[in-house]
């Protein structure tokens, strides 16, 4: 895993040692990191574990998917009108201000505590960063980028496709890079709070039974898939900008 931050993690690791060695098994606030793995051992032998990742990182990557396409699409329309970019910029900063747990108890309302309702709730916030980056890049591409191809008689789809897509990606990229952990983060809070499947529902569920080790446990798995999908998508990011410009 070359270029993966490992002395980032040197710090989290001496704290982990040295709670190893202060820490008191018996201690139902703080049990140290040896008794993580014996807490989350029956979510696994239950064969509850497993499943429970799988549901959100289901939800996960469809939400991010779903956002990447509509803030990519809405940011680029918006941002390629002047008029309608001032008209519906209040509007946009407002939604993108509303607090993601605001939004469960409405989408709960409508959809019912289902997978649809925990996949709406993490698409809305997760679209913004997207979204704003996007009509950010729209709005400042030059207008001779945007003419030439015009008048060399290239098609609609061929301008999209060939010119617009390329010069817009960057800023694309860079919005799924922050909507990334964004989005994770509010796939397990709303399983948190709704106990919709999921890994937030079994953390939830520990918590309110009291089993310490299990909590710390399920974070510690929770942090891993974090550390992961930021690695994935840094990779991904830098990949893609060194093709762009013919390093590769």
């Amino acid at each position: 895993m070359r270029g993966t931050p490992v002395r980032g993690l040197l710090p989290l690791v001496a704290l982990l040692v040295i709670w190893q060695l202060a820490g008191d098994p018996a201690s139902p606030y703080f049990p140290p990191p040896s008794t993580w793995v014996d807490g989350v051992r029956p979510l696994v032998e239950n064969d509850k574990l497993l499943p429970a990742i799988g549901q959100t990182a289901l939800t996960f990557l469809v939400g991010l998917l779903i956002a990447t396409v509509l803030g990519s699409l809405v940011g680029t329309l918006v941002g390629a009108s002047r008029p309608v970019d001032r008209a519906l910029s209040p509007s946009l900063e407002f939604l993108r201000a509303l607090p993601a747990a605001s939004l469960v108890p409405v989408a709960a309302l409508v959809l019912g505590y289902t997978a649809q309702m925990k996949l709406v709730v993490v698409v809305l916030p997760a679209m913004w960063p997207i979204l704003l980056t996007c009509r950010s890049a729209r709005r400042t591409l030059s207008p001779v980028l945007l003419d030439t191809p015009r008048t060399l008689g290239l098609s609609r789809w061929d301008r999209a496709t060939k010119i617009l897509t390329p010069a817009l990606l960057p800023a694309v990229l860079l919005g799924v890079r922050v909507a990334a952990p964004l989005a994770l983060i509010i796939t397990l809070l709303v399983e948190i709070v709704t106990r919709v499947n999921g890994l937030g529902a079994v953390l939830g569920a520990a918590q309110q039974s009291f089993l310490s080790a299990q909590v710390y446990g399920l974070l510690t798995i929770a942090g891993v898939l974090g550390f992961v999908v930021n690695w994935v998508v840094t990779r991904a990011e830098t990949a893609v900008s060194r093709r762009m410009r013919g390093t590769a």
